[in-house]
């Protein structure tokens, strides 16, 4: 008998909407003006550095006054080259100022710092302009979602980019936004997709050359995955790359029937690019529908994959898939790092990634050969990885009508795109924030309704609810994949890491600590109480001979709530700016 509630997921995503929306106060007028929404300036803010062009995007972040990519480099790295900050300087942070965004929960954010100036985004697709140094609201955006909006996972948004003189975000509502970074007009509004069939987008573009790439959402809805590029200039769109082919093109042959027209396999976190190759990377999500896979047999191509494209066109150049027919939703959206590595003697092109499968992959990046997988959580029982790079799945892992069998890891991971770890290149290891949650999955009857969630099962959190949920920061060597050394934490770890130069190590837990450690050995060197959990992405800048830290606090979101985590603490959001005292 198929069940028909799947209420772990569903029950909660109108409500993480509504939960949003400003309260009316006590004796307000019904006829009083609408609330301001956007505020812009014509005082002048910023230094005078002019605008960001490709050159500067190229050489970030080697110019340590500024943070201009979610991931610091095009190598998805999250490494900042500021050598002050060291095992022995970073206990004697101190609190500069803070900042409070007004929505409460998923601060998910890595902020932008160019010419003296921070920006910051929120959930719920607040963006603010901040001096870095003084902590002054310069201006600010409140982009205005609809109120029926199709969301699976929370209202989170991962971040601006920056191109010119414009700041750019991409909303819930499907939307790409360009402000001017100096007075917040807003130059172009774009859509890049319908929300009302639910196609959403939480991360920050990426921008190469003259193009902005953002993914989409929406793969919980049978929404058709695809990532797009927009010229900066215009917003005009440049291309579209489909994540599942149409009938008649290669891979269509991997859904048994139509089962592509829903298959979802949506791109929603950020790239990585290599301009030797003039190469873009991207990932792809879960198949549709999640944890019924009956209707789509196959390999559900290009779903759980990474794709290689010309990011000129969006043609293809090669693709990997890590989990072929997936039934866990385990998705392909961990963040990539772009390293080298020796093999048998030779110098190769790689890419690493912590697979949210639990399983820790290399690829040669010049074409996508499979060089190796380990397994970087603890637990795990899923299936295997052979010689090919081709998962053997255990039977008894599969999503049932009853399930009984614990399944490892569970849908959040592992690590997963949400949050994205960090790679140094001074240790080559890989600092990354792991989930240890198993679960059940129950397989239940899959029908596409447009706009509605599209689950096929549910997944049962059994490890949150017993308490016996964890998580850890894993040192990761990426040549080998095996684990230098491991921080243990009490809860799932799901906030974001930076690595610096100086040989320390920076991400938050969901008890609501931001923790420092020694880059080399794994030793807790800092930790400062913030009052509510991690999601953010750290951030280093320094001006005026100063040296800055800024980490998000404000925990809360879907997958956080089903891995487990500290119920007391309330859902925060605010940001907070750390200072070196002088002499460091």
């Amino acid at each position: 008998m198929m069940h028909r509630s799947c209420v772990c997921l569903l029950a909660v995503v109108p409500l993480l909407v509504a939960a949003q929306a400003p309260a009316q106060e006590e004796g307000a007028s019904a006829l009083a003006p609408p609330p301001q929404t956007h505020w812009t300036t014509t005082e002048k803010i910023g230094r005078g550095a002019g605008p960001v062009d490709a050159a500067k995007l190229a050489a970030a972040p080697s110019d340590t006054s500024s943070w201009l990519h979610f991931s610091g480099n095009y190598q998805g790295w999250r490494h900042s080259p500021i050598a002050t900050l060291t095992p022995e300087s970073v206990p004697r942070l101190r609190l500069s100022w803070m900042f409070q965004t007004g929505i409460s929960g998923q601060l998910e954010a890595s902020p932008i710092v160019y010419d003296g100036v921070l920006y910051l985004t929120s959930a719920m697709n607040r963006l603010f302009a901040i001096d870095a140094v003084t902590g002054a609201l310069r201006w600010r955006y409140d982009h205005q979602n609809p109120g029926d909006l199709r969301i699976c996972c929370g209202p989170a948004n991962r971040g601006p980019a920056i191109a010119g003189d414009l700041i750019l975000m991409a909303t819930l509502d499907a939307r790409l936004v360009a402000l001017n970074r100096l007075t917040g007009e807003i130059v172009w509004n774009v859509a890049i997709g319908d929300y009302t069939k639910g196609t959403s987008a939480t991360s920050a573009p990426l921008v190469v050359k003259d193009l902005a790439i953002i993914g989409v959402g929406g793969g919980e809805f049978g929404v058709r995955g695809y990532f797009d590029a927009y010229e900066v200039a215009t917003g005009k769109r440049r291309f579209r790359h489909y994540t599942v082919p149409a009938a008649g093109e290669p891979g269509a042959e991997t859904w048994a029937g139509e089962s592509y027209k829903t298959g979802g396999a949506p791109p929603w976190t950020i790239g990585a690019y290599d301009e030797v190759t003039d190469t873009l990377f991207w990932t792809s999500g879960n198949p549709g529908p999640d944890w019924n896979g009956d209707e789509r047999a196959g390999d559900n191509l290009y779903s759980d994959s990474v794709l290689a494209v010309d990011p000129s066109t969006g043609k293809r150049k090669w693709h990997f898939q890590f989990t072929p027919h997936d039934v866990w939703d385990y998705d392909g959206n961990s963040e990539l790092y772009l390293v080298d590595i020796e093999r048998n003697g030779e110098r190769v092109p790689a890419i690493a990634q912590a697979n949210r499968n639990g399983y820790f992959y290399l690829l040669d990046r010049r074409d996508g050969r499979f060089l190796g997988a380990t397994q970087y959580v603890d637990q795990l029982n899923w299936g295997t990885i052979d010689a090919r790079g081709r998962p053997v799945v255990n039977p008894k892992a599969l999503p049932q009508e009853e399930p009984t069998e614990r399944v490892c890891p569970g849908l959040a991971g592992g690590h997963q795109g949400s949050y994205a770890g960090a790679y140094s290149p001074a240790t080559g290891l890989a600092y990354v924030p792991v989930i240890e949650s198993c679960m059940q999955f129950r397989k239940d009857l899959a029908i596409h309704i447009e706009g509605v969630p599209f689950f096929g099962g549910e997944p049962v959190p059994i490890d949150g609810v017993e308490g016996k949920s964890y998580g850890h920061l894993s040192a990761i060597d990426v040549a080998t994949g095996k684990v230098a050394w491991k921080y243990r934490d009490p809860h799932p770890m799901m906030a974001g890491v930076l690595s610096t130069a100086g040989g320390v190590v920076i991400t938050g837990n969901a008890s609501g600590f931001i923790l420092a450690f020694d880059a080399k050995t794994g030793r807790e060197v800092w930790r400062f109480s913030t009052g509510s959990g991690l999601r953010s992405h750290p951030i280093a800048y320094q001006l005026d001979g100063r040296t800055f830290v800024a980490v998000g606090s404000g925990g809360g979101g879907i997958v956080q709530e089903i891995a487990g985590s500290p119920s007391i603490l309330p859902q925060g959001s605010a940001l907070l700016v750390f200072e070196l005292p002088p002499g460091g």
